[in-house]
């Protein structure tokens, strides 16, 4: 198949796919008697992996390294293991920061009492150092 074809089988961007092949995420393809790529059912496996790993999060690098392991069909799994807890923990402080600033903000829009600007006690949280200032603006 053409790069356009593997893109949509994929849904991965044509120019994501090059990326990919400068990086050395996914070999370069053969190429026909007119200089087009010809990608094989290999590509489309390994592209289809790069991406269900690229949407559950994991950054390239770390993929790379998933590649890389996979390629070796009769090794222990630990390292993979290791790998997916480490973005298991990442993700669950990402979370946890985003359940943080969720409250914040729930409280701070709670805090509003309508009125004017001058009075908004959202602008006073996000710019206490301002303080009357921000009414000289």
């Amino acid at each position: 198949m053409q790069i356009g074809e593997l893109g949509r089988a994929t849904a991965t961007k044509v120019e994501t796919i090059r990326y990919y092949e400068q990086t050395g995420l996914l070999p370069p393809p053969a190429r026909t008697q007119a200089n087009y790529r010809h990608y094989g059912e290999n590509h489309l496996a390994r592209l289809s992996f790069i991406r269900r790993a690229r949407d559950l999060g994991f950054p390239i690098e770390r993929v790379r390294a998933l590649l890389d392991l996979s390629d070796d069909r009769g090794r222990d799994c630990a390292t993979i293991d290791r790998i997916a807890t480490e973005h298991l923990r990442e993700v669950d402080r990402k979370i946890a920061d985003l359940s943080a600033l969720r409250r914040e903000l729930s409280t701070l829009i709670a805090s509003c009492e309508g009125g004017t600007v001058a009075e908004c006690r959202i602008l006073e949280a996000l710019a206490p150092v301002m303080g009357d200032a921000h009414a000289d603006v």
